[in-house]
């Protein structure tokens, strides 16, 4: 266990996402490892995880990052 803890101290208007308690907060209350952001608004930060389903969504769909290439008919 660290002698000093360091809390990161949060900005005025930085909104975020805690993934461990599913709840918005304004400025880092908990570990970057459990939280999407930082967000412009409230409103974005209530939105991560729908956010975050599209951009998934879209990036399985995404041809360019496929490890396997397209198959190719070869009668």
């Amino acid at each position: 266990m660290p002698l000093f803890k360091k809390r990161a101290v949060g900005k005025p208007g930085e909104w975020f996402y805690c993934l461990e308690h599913k709840t918005v907060e304004e400025g880092p209350q908990c570990p970057a490892k459990d939280r999407f952001g930082p967000y412009a608004s409230r409103k974005e930060a209530e939105q991560a995880m729908e956010t975050a389903r599209e951009r998934n969504l879209e990036w399985e769909n995404d041809p360019k990052w496929h490890d396997t290439p397209a198959s190719s008919e070869d009668g």
